[in-house]
């Protein structure tokens, strides 16, 4: 068992600080679009990919296999990822700036996670593995957090 006491903690504190700074500076439509239906996303995709057998938590608690602190850790990082791309730009290409910058954020992370044993990658499907974590994590990475970044725009 994975010891989580750092990791839990700091995973759900990115998301509520995510929360409560878009709670002060986004309308509450985009506030409640972004967190509620991305928490929402991130859930669904996760429970097909562990219904599938392609991946498996190991730290709880769990709801059809899936860690609910990771509904933080989703929102946490698309929401810091996108509004670093609203710096830049707005609209559709500041959701695809942000959704770059979040499987980015992934692809230099994720691997710490099958080291410390928070996950594992079950799957045997073929492509390449960027240090142990699939390709399809990183095009999951990808689709969820523009589809996360797109739910506010259009009261942004």
């Amino acid at each position: 068992m994975p010891d989580n006491r750092p990791f839990v903690p700091s995973t759900v504190a990115l998301g509520l600080v995510a929360l409560g700074h878009a709670a002060l500076t986004w309308p509450p439509a985009a506030t409640v679009a972004f967190f509620g239906g991305g928490a929402v996303v991130a859930f669904v995709a996760e429970a097909v990919v562990i219904a599938l057998g392609l991946l498996e938590h190991h730290v709880g608690p769990k709801i059809f296999g899936v860690p609910m602190y990771v509904l933080f850790g989703w929102t946490g990082v698309v929401y810091v990822a996108f509004r670093l791309a609203l710096l830049w730009t707005a609209g559709w290409p500041a959701v695809a700036v942000g959704a770059i910058l979040a499987t980015t954020a992934d692809l230099l992370t994720d691997h710490q996670g099958v080291v410390n044993g928070y996950w594992t990658y079950t799957d045997d499907l073929p492509g390449p593995r960027f240090r142990g974590v699939p390709w399809w994590n990183y095009l999951g990475w990808l689709t969820i957090s523009a589809t996360t970044a797109t739910l506010p725009v259009a009261v942004l």
